[in-house]
């Protein structure tokens, strides 16, 4: 059976949980789904579809009729208030205008039945989250300069929801996990625009909807305030997941270094305390400059006064001439790919580095 998307469905029929109708008049330039198509598509939804799960709900793959592939997010009707969900299509206008290389694009929804689904395109090789954490294998093929690629990619991701969008979109749940990887490693931050279906429009919210224990920046741990500030911060906590290779809160390490920014931030300026925090998946491949510049922008991030942080276009200037200087020291070294030589392990190494 061939089951397309609803050609028929029109943006103007929402129903709430009272299955009262209400009418709307958005923008929408995603494609509207019938709930039919999308059984279909993920095999009604079954545990081998299942991609992941959020605070909002669950995300299946769904292969389509026409050989397309992409990923499917079934909101959790009780993650969202009756207003929020009246409102959904709202939400979904505003996603749907989202358009950037480095942000998952929203390409469909569903609002049939009461319920409420959201159409990705599908990234399939994995989250910067298990490619870090999952094995040994899979960090390995992290290379300096694609890690420091993947953070000028979500930095330019965040860039452009803080400082390009008219309001403003927080993203307010970054974290590795919500970064996918192609196969090409570049990044794809997803859940761009999904904090509009939290409750509270002062941007105060709690902390089983919003963000994740380890990356949440103190003002919102300590008020339940969350700005763009606050993601700028959260950027920080996956450098450092980045650099070091360390998840975020870890409770097998010891008392000390659980936390990954209450341990690492007092080394970041201490070039031997740092060499020894690299992860040790890099197995010394990387040069001793660019590792002190990756710190520096770690600690700008990582302060605990949100004025003190940078703006991420900021953030990203620094990252663009990081990756400048490491193109030219490739170029001199003869290599096309990643670094090919050690930090320097001993005083007086002269050794360049970017």
């Amino acid at each position: 059976m061939k089951v397309l998307p609803a050609e028929k469905m029109t943006p103007e029929r929402v129903y709430g949980k009272t299955g009262s109708m209400r009418k709307t008049k958005v923008p929408i330039t995603a494609t509207p789904y019938t709930v039919a198509s999308l059984q279909v598509a993920t095999n009604s939804f079954c545990q081998d579809s299942l991609l992941g799960e959020g605070s909002l709900g669950r995300v299946y793959k769904a292969d389509f009729p026409n050989g397309k592939i992409m990923a499917v997010k079934k909101v959790d009707s009780a993650a969202i208030s009756l207003q929020e969900e009246d409102d959904f299509l709202e939400v979904v206008s505003s996603m749907s205008r989202l358009r950037h290389p480095n942000i998952v694009p929203l390409t469909g929804y569903c609002v049939e039945h009461a319920q409420r689904l959201l159409v990705y395109e599908y990234i399939g090789n994995a989250t910067l989250h298990d490619m870090l954490h999952f094995s040994d294998e899979m960090s390995r093929r992290l290379t300096w300069n694609i890690r420091v690629r993947i953070a000028l990619g979500t930095a330019r991701a965040l860039e452009y929801l803080h400082e390009v969008c008219l309001p403003s979109v927080v993203h307010r749940n970054f974290k590795s996990a919500n970064i996918l990887l192609d196969e090409e490693h570049n990044a794809h931050l997803s859940d761009c625009g999904l904090a509009a279906l939290t409750p509270n429009t002062e941007r105060q919210v709690s902390t089983e909807v919003v963000g994740s224990f380890g990356y949440s920046a103190p003002e919102f741990s300590m008020s339940g305030i969350y700005t763009v500030k606050s993601d700028v911060y959260s950027f920080g906590v996956v450098m450092l997941e980045l650099l070091t290779g360390r998840k975020p809160l870890d409770s097998s390490r010891e008392r000390s270094e659980q936390s990954l920014v209450r341990w690492a931030t007092p080394q970041l300026h201490d070039i031997d305390a740092l060499s020894k925090m690299v992860d040790p998946a890099l197995n010394g491949m990387y040069p001793a400059k660019s590792l002190s510049r990756f710190a520096d922008i770690i600690a700008l991030c990582v302060q605990p006064e949100p004025e003190f942080r940078p703006p991420m276009s900021e953030v990203v200037q620094q990252l663009v001439r990081l990756m400048q200087r490491a193109s030219i020291v490739r170029r001199q070294s003869g290599e096309e790919l990643g670094f090919s030589y050690r930090a320097p392990e001993r005083e007086g190494d002269t050794r360049d580095g970017v």
